[in-house]
């Protein structure tokens, strides 16, 4: 007879996977998020700006392209969660583009841009710490 302490036990994931995931699901719900803001915003204003962007075909590659971004971020934090090997690197080179994107809006002259800019460098360059802790290679060395 099995006990039922055994079968219903879960072992919770390592905090840094936490942290990771975390972090990657910010990331895709954020990009899944502008992707709906854009949408939102063409059907009430219409499209503005420089004209290779302020199109309808420029517009929808923009949503169907961040979309699928946030989209495939969002799996990549469950992967962190379930320690899963493969999810690292997808993490490691969305985070670099995150580093690259805070580092460009950093430098904007406006105050929330250059604030949000710094915000998503901090989190691109805390996860790309994060990612290669001693602890996150044991424990998804430990899943294979």
């Amino acid at each position: 007879m099995l006990r039922a302490a055994s079968v219903l036990s879960v072992t919770a994931p390592d905090r840094s996977l936490v942290v990771l995931a975390g972090i990657a699901l910010l990331e895709g719900l954020g990009l899944v998020a502008y992707a709906l803001f854009d949408v939102v915003e063409a059907v009430r204003v219409g499209t503005s700006g420089p004209e290779d962007v302020s199109n309808a075909p420029a517009l929808i590659l923009l949503v169907v392209i961040t979309a699928a971004f946030g989209v495939g971020m969002i799996w990549v934090a469950r992967g962190w969660w379930r320690a899963q090997r493969w999810a690292r690197a997808p993490f490691i080179l969305s985070e670099i583009i995150a580093v690259l994107i805070g580092y460009e809006l950093a430098q904007s002259a406006g105050s929330a841009e250059r604030y949000l800019g710094i915000g998503i460098a901090l989190v691109g360059v805390v996860g790309l710490i994060v990612s290669f802790a001693p602890s996150v290679g044991r424990a998804i060395d430990d899943q294979d």
